[in-house]
């Protein structure tokens, strides 16, 4: 995975309102996106890419991942996004409404005449065609950090229905899922709307979590608690993978090739997954440590 980190939240932050991008150096989240797009009126577009450049260049923002979500390059605003932001390096730019390889080429080379030929780009996947082509999108180039969900858009443009199981939109997830990991890329999940129901998108979290996501966007702060409890490594979870990976390193030293963790046999693969555990868990400590 390219430049893997932990990302159990990532914060929507409109840029529009500098308090609320201060307010991110204080908060427990892996990732930052200083929105210059859906969040932002067309008539405050040039402050708040002043706001978000500002910020940047102040800093104090840690170990955070500061992501710029900047309006497409084909809109009034989006190359004047891009000339702003991209000598502030940003740790990558979201391009929102990608839909299909050309679209991905297309964001890289606005990006590149911007002089961020150096920067990843992360991606989102929030149309019936960004679903359908999610595999061609992944693939489209080695400079994607992350594929990131947009249900709000992809909901409505099905005209779904939000419901708690939110079964109309599991076989978008899983397949851009799939893509995604076919691709050794990391893929986090839309937001959710109502910023009461604290059950209901408890419950989305732990959702996306067990289909395999690495985390989820998130619009509130009061939501980031919640995420980062459910995409983090759980105390069990992490003693097992120590114990699996020492009942491993046993079984090779006597020429076995699997063994037994409590009752259950152990592969390779469920070596590597033990390890991958490990690492996020190390990851986690690290930042927290830092914020």
């Amino acid at each position: 995975m390219l430049n893997y980190r932990p990302r159990r939240a990532m914060l929507y932050v409109p840029a529009c309102v500098p308090r609320f991008l201060a307010k991110g150096r204080a908060l427990k989240v892996d990732t930052l996106i200083f929105d210059l797009e859906e969040s932002v009126l067309v008539e405050r577009k040039d402050e708040a890419r002043r706001n978000a450049v500002a910020a940047m260049r102040e800093g104090g923002y840690g170990p955070r991942e500061i992501v710029v979500r900047v309006n497409r390059h084909d809109t009034p605003w989006g190359r004047d996004d891009l000339a702003a932001v991209v000598p502030e390096q940003p740790d990558a730019i979201l391009f929102p409404r990608i839909e299909s390889r050309a679209d991905v080429l297309a964001a890289l080379a606005a990006l590149d005449d911007a002089g961020g030929a150096d920067l990843p780009v992360m991606l989102m996947l929030e149309t019936p065609f960004a679903v359908l082509r999610a595999e061609e999108i992944a693939g489209a180039s080695a400079r994607i950090a992350c594929l990131v969900m947009g249900t709000s858009d992809l909901t409505n443009e099905l005209h779904a229905r939000i419901t708690p199981e939110r079964l109309p939109l599991l076989y978008s997830l899983s397949h851009c899922l799939l893509a995604a990991r076919a691709h050794g890329l990391p893929i986090v999940d839309g937001v959710y709307l109502d910023l009461k129901d604290m059950t209901t998108f408890e419950y989305a979290c732990r959702l996306s979590r067990d289909l395999g996501y690495d985390g989820k966007t998130v619009l509130h702060p009061s939501q980031i608690p919640y995420t980062n409890d459910a995409f983090s490594p759980r105390p069990a979870s992490i003693e097992r993978a120590r114990k699996i990976i020492a009942a491993w390193d046993e079984a090779n030293r006597e020429g076995r090739g699997v063994t037994v963790v409590e009752g259950r046999l152990v592969e390779n693969l469920h070596v590597e997954a033990a390890r991958r555990t490990l690492m996020i868990h190390d990851m986690i400590e690290r930042m927290e440590a830092e914020t």
